[in-house]
């Protein structure tokens, strides 16, 4: 089958994420002067900023991954079924994240928390396009087999970089933060276009 309503569906797990991380900022009730109170919920707005960064670095690498991708088989459907899963998971440990900066503890667990869903939505990844590039079964024929290798390599960052991250956070966690916003500015940087996709417009 065609890759349309599998794309159609993803884009609208991902759109419902990002909606859902304002929610979690919640308006202050304690009646102290405004002013302060929103300023206090900086925590909120920060995880706010991470959390939407990475689910549109997601999106795009998604986008990006299934321009070349353009057959799914019931593997891929179920491997993405799981991938957006944990997509959608993602408010909440951006939530515990914003909570335990907020109040000074269990900062390194909550930041942990917030990178283990990141790295399994890389697994995810891979494994969705090595499944697709295996034999080169699903892939356009306008992505060459050494294109196709080279950008499984490139997929192959975010997990890896991910578990090492939240190892860090552990320890160190504003250091694993940075590492988690450094990952974004890596997947959201342009990069020259090595293929032109037979995807109908």
């Amino acid at each position: 089958m065609d890759t349309n309503r599998l794309e159609a569906f993803s884009d609208g797990v991902f759109a419902i994420a990002i909606t859902l991380l304002v929610l979690e900022i919640k308006v202050p009730q304690s009646g102290a002067p405004l002013g302060g109170e929103l300023l206090s919920l900086w925590p909120s707005y920060f995880a706010y900023a991470v959390s939407l960064f990475v689910i549109g670095a997601i999106w795009i690498n998604h986008h990006a991954m299934f321009d070349h991708i353009v057959r799914a088989d019931h593997r891929l459907l179920l491997l993405n079924t799981f991938h957006l899963m944990f997509i959608a998971f993602l408010p909440f440990p951006t939530a515990v994240l914003a909570h335990a900066l907020q109040h000074g503890a269990d900062e390194s667990l909550a930041t942990a928390f917030y990178g283990g869903p990141l790295t399994i939505i890389g697994v995810f990844v891979i494994a969705m396009w090595y499944s697709a590039a295996h034999d080169h079964r699903h892939l356009s024929e306008n992505i060459s087999r050494e294109e196709a290798r080279r950008f499984g390599r490139r997929l192959l960052v975010g997990p890896v970089s991910y578990a090492n991250a939240t190892l860090v956070a552990l320890r160190v966690p504003w250091l694993a933060l940075t590492f988690y916003i450094a990952l974004n500015v890596f997947f959201l940087w342009p990069r020259r276009a090595q293929t032109t996709s037979t995807k109908a417009s």
